[in-house]
């Protein structure tokens, strides 16, 4: 559920036209709702409740620092990726010891950092970065904190490009080389390995593949404690689908009965790693149409937002609805290219989908889009990345400029013997 509907055939956010928005601050813009975003946090938050779990949003699906803030306030800690998350994150006001990291490939400076900074967990993915992480706590004569990230090798059903618990894929260890890792946990005196961390990919619509994954995981726990290794934390990672299309995804409630027994059986603190699940259908782009162009095999619908702006469907070739600000009662539809202004052929935002009849000026608005859009925006083919606007009940907020042309040359220079 989400707070974007159509009042008198005008699409709403919340208590607001959308259009009012795109009219004061321009298209492309984002727009997200305050409401669904809290809402969403604390669907999981109940029906997880029986735990207590550390919830920790994943920053790389939506990492504006007004929607980090909200669910700080709410009690969210954070899941980052790299230094530059690292600092929205504590930009936000979150406390750092509810931070977890992963990212297969961190540096050596952001390991330097997030010790500095206190952070929870580093999620490890290799042995090798295990072995960083101690050198560097040693220099700093501190004790870093690990969870390490199991590759269960389960088939997550989702596309292959966000799938990351197969052993095909660069993410997490082998359960030998992590059960390794903790045999020789001597080794590495400056580091306390503490937790067990798993995320088997994203927009996962069943039960089935965690059930998988946990079980495997769950089965590890014990042969740990078997050997009298004891750790505090099970983090089962996020990846819970949402409704883009004609999906039925499980709801917060039946993904935490189908595995509250698992977790029981685990028996340590649990975190969760959702990104999505919470902002996936808290935001929209919206878009201006350009021109209408028809050929004899095609309508194309022009765009004033591209690939550059929302690239899931030349990724992914992911379905986003899209709707018209403005809806006739009844219209007949026709198959339509809605395609934007970029110099490639995967710059479209949807492909002979069924649209109302638009002119030059109406403006769409692409539904789904709060989760992996602007985050995963560019400045390709030189264009200024959107404006963003935030939504409370009877109010909005500009909570990021649209970048300026002086925006996407700062910091270029031509070399003196150019002239």
């Amino acid at each position: 559920m989400h707070d974007f509907k159509f009042i008198n055939n005008r699409l709403f956010c919340e208590d607001i036209p959308v259009e009012n928005i795109a009219r004061k601050f321009g298209t492309p813009v984002y727009i997200y709702s305050y409401n669904t975003i809290i809402d969403h946090f604390r669907k999981i938050e109940r029906a997880f409740s029986a735990f207590k779990p550390l919830i920790c949003y994943s920053l790389k699906a939506n990492s504006n620092l007004a929607v980090a803030k909200i669910l700080v306030n709410a009690g969210a800690g954070l899941d980052i990726v790299s230094g530059g998350e690292l600092l929205r994150a504590l930009r936000s006001g979150v406390r750092p010891e509810k931070i977890v990291y992963a990212s297969v490939g961190k540096t050596k400076e952001e390991i330097s950092k997030a010790i500095s900074a206190g952070i929870l967990f580093f999620n490890v993915e290799s042995d090798a970065e295990l072995r960083v992480i101690n050198n560097i706590a040693a220099h700093l004569k501190k004790q870093a904190q690990v969870a390490i990230r199991i590759n269960p090798d389960i088939e997550p059903r989702t596309h292959d490009y966000i799938t990351t618990g197969k052993l095909t894929n660069k993410f997490g260890l082998e359960l030998d080389e992590a059960l390794r890792i903790f045999l020789e946990r001597k080794e590495f005196p400056h580091v306390k390995i503490n937790g067990i961390h798993m995320h088997i990919g994203s927009q996962i619509i069943t039960s089935g593949p965690f059930i998988g994954a946990i079980k495997r995981v769950v089965e590890f726990i014990k042969k740990l404690k078997r050997r009298g290794i004891k750790i505090e934390y099970l983090n089962i990672g996020g990846g819970l689908g949402i409704i883009y299309n004609k999906e039925k995804p499980q709801t917060a409630d039946e993904f935490a009965r189908n595995i509250t027994g698992l977790l029981k059986e685990a028996g340590l603190k649990i975190i969760l790693e959702p990104g999505r699940f919470i902002v996936g259908n808290a935001g929209i782009l919206v878009t201006k149409v350009s021109y209408v162009k028809k050929n004899r095999y095609k309508t194309f619908v022009v765009v004033d937002a591209g690939m550059n702006d929302l690239i899931r469907p030349a990724l992914y070739s992911a379905y986003h609805e899209i709707v018209p600000l403005n809806r006739a009662a009844s219209e007949e539809k026709r198959a339509a290219d809605i395609v934007g202004p970029i110099c490639e052929s995967a710059d479209f935002l949807a492909k002979n989908r069924k649209m109302p009849h638009v002119n030059e000026g109406d403006l769409l608005a692409v539904m789904g889009a709060g989760a992996y859009g602007f985050s995963m925006a560019s400045n390709y083919n030189s264009r200024l990345r959107p404006a963003e606007v935030l939504v409370k009940a009877r109010q909005f907020f500009l909570i990021r400029e649209r970048e300026k042309f002086a925006d996407i040359i700062k910091g270029e220079q031509i070399p003196d013997f150019l002239g």
